[in-house]
C-alpha cells in the first residue's frame, strides 16, 4: 500500500499517517458549517478538499475502516441572529439550510461523512465536559458564563505558532468584566427566554461554539484520533481552542495527530466579498450553468495549501476539458482501473495538480478505462449528481453515433469535439453577455448554429444543442 504523507500544520511537516488508535482503522473530524444560509464558493474549498481526502483513505484502507465525521452546528449566535431579522423560526431556518447544503454538496459531486452530528444533540456531552475543565481548574463560572483559563494551558498557542501575548495583539478578543484574561474563552453562556437554551449547573444556557466540536469529535472518535481537517481560517482561534480544551479534559491524550487546513479562495485576484459584488454562494454559480463537475475541477486544479483563484477563465477551460474527456469514458461501465501514479499524488499531501497531470497523460494514451476510474477516485467522470445538467454529451466512437441531452444522433464524420467546441463557445458567450447586456455576439453565433440544421435551446438550465436532419457539422467548421 502506498504510503499516506499529510503535511501537518501543527509540526509544519509532512507527516506519515500511520493510524495507532486502532491500527488498520482510519477516523478523521472536520469542521462543517454553521446553517444559518446558503453555502459560499469559499466554504465548498474544504468540503472538497476533504471529500477527495476520504476517497483516497476508502480506497487505501477499505471503506469499512475509515470514519469520516463532519459535523453541523446548528446552535450559534449567526443563527439566533438570522431568525430575528426573518421573524422565522430557527428549527425552519437550520433545517431548511442543512437541505440545502446537501443539495449543494451533492451537486458538487461531495459524498456524505459517515457520520453528520448536529451539535444540539451533544449538548449533554458538552456539560459534561464542561464541568471536568471546572473540576480540574481550567475553566471557571462567572456571571452565568463557563471560560476556558487560557493560562492554564501551557501549550496554547503550539497549532499557530503564535504566543498569547502575540494573539492578543493581533486578534479581536471581547472585552468582559468577568474574564480574568482577554484571551480566555466562553465554554457556556446564560441564554434568555426568547433563544435556545439548555438546563445546566450553571443555569439555563447555551455552548460556546469551540466546545461543540470537541465535544463531538471526543463521543464519536474518542480523545484521540487520526485527522482533524478545516479552513485555513478556523486555525485561530476555533482549533487552538479545540486543542487546548480537549488536551486538558484529556491529560495525555494525543487529540489530533495530524491537523490540516486549506487555503482560501479568491475571484479574479480579488478577496471575495459582498461589498465588491464578487461573493457568490454555490447555488448562485450551479444556476448560472456552470455544472458541479466543473466547478469541483477548477477547485482540484489548485493545491489544497495554495490560494485558490476562481476565474472565468477557469471555469471555461475545465468545461471544455472534462466535456473532451466524457466523449471517451461516458459510455464506459463504471469502476475501472486506477492509475497508481494517480495514487501515489494524492498519497503526496493530497497533489491533486498532479493528479490531473496524469489525468491528462492518460487521456493523450487513449486508456478510456483507466482515465475513467482514475477520475472516479477524485470524483470527476462519475454518474454521480455532479454532472446532473442538460448539457451531456456521449461519444459512442465504435458506431459512429453522438447521444447530445437524450438524443441518439448518426454522425456524418466525427463532429463530436466540433459540437462541444460550439457549445462551449455559445455558452461562454452567452455568460458574457448577461454581464454586459450585449447579445450581438449570441445573436450571431445562434443564426449560424441554426443555418447549418443544429436546434438551439437556451434557458435559465443552460444551453443546448439538438442536430436536426439536414444538420451540416462542415457549415460550422470556421467558427470552432
Amino acid at each position: 500500500m502506498t504510503e499516506i504523507r499529510l503535511w501537518n500544520t501543527k509540526t509544519k511537516r509532512k507527516d506519515p499517517l500511520a493510524p495507532t488508535v486502532a491500527p488498520g482503522k482510519v477516523s478523521m473530524y472536520v469542521c462543517g458549517p454553521t446553517v444559518y444560509d446558503r453555502a459560499h464558493m469559499g466554504n465548498a474549498r474544504p468540503a472538497i478538499v476533504f471529500d477527495v481526502l476520504a476517497r483516497l483513505l476508502r480506497h487505501q484502507f477499505g471503506a469499512e475502516n475509515v470514519k469520516y465525521v463532519r459535523n453541523l452546528t446548528d446552535v450559534d449566535d449567526k443563527i439566533i441572529k438570522r431568525a430575528e431579522e426573518s421573524g422565522r423560526p430557527i428549527d425552519a431556518i437550520t433545517e431548511e439550510t442543512i437541505r440545502w447544503y446537501h443539495e449543494d454538496m451533492a451537486a458538487l459531486g461531495v459524498l456524505p461523512p459517515d457520520v453528520e452530528p448536529r451539535a444540539t444533540e451533544y449538548i449533554a456531552h458538552m456539560i459534561a465536559m464542561i464541568e471536568g475543565l471546572v473540576a480540574s481548574g481550567h475553566a471557571y463560572a462567572a456571571e452565568g458564563h463557563v471560560l476556558f483559563s487560557v493560562e492554564s494551558y501551557a501549550e496554547y498557542g503550539s497549532l499557530s505558532g503564535r504566543s498569547v501575548d502575540d494573539m492578543i495583539a493581533g486578534a479581536r478578543v471581547e472585552v468582559a468584566p468577568y474574564k480574568r484574561n482577554p484571551m480566555d474563552f466562553v465554554l457556556w453562556k446564560p441564554s434568555t427566554d426568547d433563544v435556545p437554551g439548555w438546563e445546566s449547573p450553571w443555569g439555563r444556557g447555551r455552548p460556546g461554539w469551540h466546545i461543540e466540536c470537541s465535544a463531538m469529535s471526543d463521543a464519536l472518535l474518542g480523545d484521540s484520533f487520526d485527522i482533524h481537517g478545516g479552513g485555513n481560517d478556523l486555525m485561530f482561534p476555533h482549533h487552538e481552542n479545540e486543542i487546548a480544551q480537549s488536551c486538558c479534559a484529556h491529560p495525555g491524550s494525543d487529540f489530533a495527530r495530524i491537523w490540516m487546513h486549506n487555503e482560501m479562495l479568491q475571484v479574479e485576484g480579488k478577496k471575495m466579498s459582498k461589498s465588491l459584488g464578487n461573493f457568490f454562494t454555490v447555488h448562485d454559480v450551479l444556476k448560472r450553468g456552470v455544472p458541479g463537475e466543473v466547478m469541483r475541477f477548477v477547485y482540484l486544479k489548485t493545491h489544497y495549501r495554495k490560494p485558490m483563484d476562481w476565474t472565468k477563465k477557469k471555469v471555461d477551460e475545465a468545461r471544455t476539458e472534462l466535456a473532451q474527456w466524457r466523449t471517451v469514458t461516458d459510455a464506459l461501465p463504471e469502476g475501472g482501473p486506477i492509475s497508481p501514479k494517480l495514487v501515489e499524488a494524492l498519497a503526496d499531501d493530497l497533489n491533486t495538480h498532479a493528479a490531473i497531470t496524469e489525468l491528462r497523460r492518460l487521456f493523450k494514451a487513449e486508456d478510456h478505462e483507466m482515465l475513467k476510474g482514475s477520475a472516479g477516485l477524485l470524483g470527476l467522470l462519475t454518474k454521480e449528481k455532479a454532472w446532473d445538467h442538460p448539457n451531456h454529451y456521449v461519444l459512442h466512437a465504435d458506431t459512429g453515433h453522438l447521444n447530445i441531452s437524450g438524443h441518439d444522433v448518426k454522425l456524418i464524420h466525427r463532429p463530436g469535439d466540433l459540437l462541444l467546441t460550439l457549445h462551449n463557445k455559445l455558452v461562454v458567450a452567452r455568460e458574457n453577455a448577461l454581464e454586459n447586456k450585449d447579445f450581438s455576439e449570441v445573436d450571431r453565433l445562434k443564426t449560424a448554429y441554426v443555418a447549418a440544421g443544429l436546434e438551439v435551446r437556451m434557458s435559465k438550465a443552460g444551453v443546448e444543442l439538438i442536430p436536426g436532419p439536414e444538420f451540416d457539422p462542415a457549415a460550422l467548421e470556421a467558427l470552432s
